[in-house]
């Protein structure tokens, strides 16, 4: 009884941090609207419009509006959410504190074996953030990392999730069918299930198991659920057209079906957790969704903030992007019944390897160009959104600082900003990038050798390989 009523106390984060991320991320971007209206960045009525009746759907403040089939849906959805849920306590083990400096502490660089090309060649990275098409050269040493071999120890495994997550949305809501093939359709890295497998294979290795568990394949289906929800309710928000080069789904379908598929998503997700009847599992991934909400927050309100520290920018990149991938990693680990350090082994190789993905991510918004970035070059820098580049150019230059101030209001501020930090930024950006990934990879040793660890090796190198 005990455990069954903090199972379902620990749930409740998830459903509540939903409503809280939701909200977040429409403070941000209604922030973003007003200063990069100032920095010549195009943010418009319309978009305004689009992101207000988004909240007003969430919260379901214009159901009347909406179609029968739609109010059957939005009340079947929030229904799976009621019955997932219940109790009122957050789980333990939040993040807490500052975060010590990312400190080098493997001199190797990743595995060449993985490496498969000569010369340079454009590649779409667009899973771990699919917001960004980027293109990929050759690293300082030569290596082309193939993602396609990364990723071959578990292609069936990703082929079999991506269908059942297809019939997940399809099979219950005949009105969210083609949503559902658009979402979950053929095509993509999925980049996040495919760490939950590889992690998984690797430990089942350690622990001499025959296969991975049907807990670790359920793992990896709430892991993509989660992901896709916020980046379908992000659609909307942005007023985005296209996603991984096909429209997205409000585009297609609307505002209502948009924000429906990624409430059934979340609410889906959260039914499938609690089911896992594990809960350390439950704990990890429902942080996840109010670190979320919290990493949504601390942007907001620190927009324009020259006095942002290092570690307050690399615990909001945690709540963002890392923690997720740290969550889900060591989840994997738990069913695999390992050790305790191989599970914090495991959580810190998600952690610094979301990292290393996000300052390169945040350097690529100044070294890249708006074709390749598929949005304005030096976007969060013209929303206020200040990141590792800009902080560390802020400690070298300080003219920077009252451009900032400023909010670039006068005509070629925000040219200049963009031209300091890229002289003054990048390269301690580049270093600190190379310091999480080593970490990453350091965090990869008390795995035998095997593909799976190889391809987890190879996933450092893939993501490092952006900024050079």
């Amino acid at each position: 009884m005990f455990h069954d009523m903090t199972t379902t106390s620990a749930t409740t984060t998830t459903t509540r941090a939903m409503t809280s991320h939701i909200t977040a991320r429409a403070m941000r971007r209604k922030g973003k609207a007003f200063v990069g209206a100032r920095a010549s960045v195009e943010r418009d009525a319309p978009r305004a419009r689009v992101a207000n009746d988004a909240n007003r759907t969430v919260c379901g403040a214009n159901a009347n509006g909406a179609s029968t089939s739609e109010r059957r849906l939005m009340v079947h959805a929030m229904e799976i959410g009621r019955r997932a849920v219940c109790g009122d306590a957050w789980g333990e083990g939040r993040v807490r504190g500052r975060f010590a400096r990312a400190r080098a502490v493997v001199p190797g660089a990743a595995d060449k074996s993985l490496g498969s090309g000569k010369g340079k060649t454009k590649v779409s990275f667009d899973e771990l953030d699919p917001e960004h098409n980027t293109s990929f050269g050759s690293s300082d040493e030569g290596v082309k990392y193939d993602i396609a071999q990364i990723t071959a120890p578990v292609a069936e495994d990703m082929e079999e999730m991506r269908l059942n997550l297809r019939d997940v949305i399809g099979r219950k809501n005949p009105l969210l069918l083609a949503a559902a093939d658009q979402i979950f359709g053929a095509g993509g890295k999925r980049l996040r299930p495919v760490l939950v497998f590889l992690v998984a294979r690797a430990t089942a290795k350690l622990m001499k198991m025959e296969n991975i568990t049907d807990r670790q394949r359920r793992l990896a289906e709430i892991t993509e659920m989660i992901h896709t929800a916020s980046l379908v309710h992000d659609d909307v928000l942005d007023d985005c057209d296209t996603r991984r080069g096909k429209e997205t789904i409000h585009t297609l379908y609307g505002t209502r079906v948009a924000i429906l598929a990624g409430d059934f998503l979340f609410a889906q997700s959260s039914w499938f957790l609690a089911n896992l009847d594990n809960l350390e599992v439950i704990k990890l991934i429902s942080q996840v969704i109010a670190d979320f909400a919290d990493g949504e927050i601390s942007q907001a309100g620190a927009l324009f903030n020259c006095n942002v520290t290092l570690d307050e920018y690399l615990l909001k990149s945690h709540h963002k992007t890392a923690s997720l991938i740290a969550a889900s990693c060591k989840s994997a680990a738990v069913f695999s019944d390992v050790s305790e350090s191989v599970k914090v082994d495991m959580y810190e190789y998600g952690k610094h390897l979301g990292l290393a993905f996000q300052v390169v991510d945040d350097i690529l918004d100044f070294t890249q160009t708006e074709e390749q970035l598929g949005k304005p070059q030096g976007q969060d820098l013209a929303s206020g959104n200040l990141t590792a580049p800009t902080i560390y150019a802020l400690q070298r230059r300080p003219e920077l600082r009252a451009l900032i101030d400023g909010q670039f209001e006068n005509e070629g501020d925000l040219q200049k900003a963009i031209d300091i930090v890229t002289e003054y930024g990048i390269e301690e950006a580049r270093k600190l990038a190379k310091r999480e990934g080593d970490i990453a990879l350091a965090s990869l040793r008390q795995l035998p050798d095997s593909e799976s660890k190889r391809s987890l090796v190879g996933m450092v190198g893939y993501v490092l390989e952006r900024i050079y």
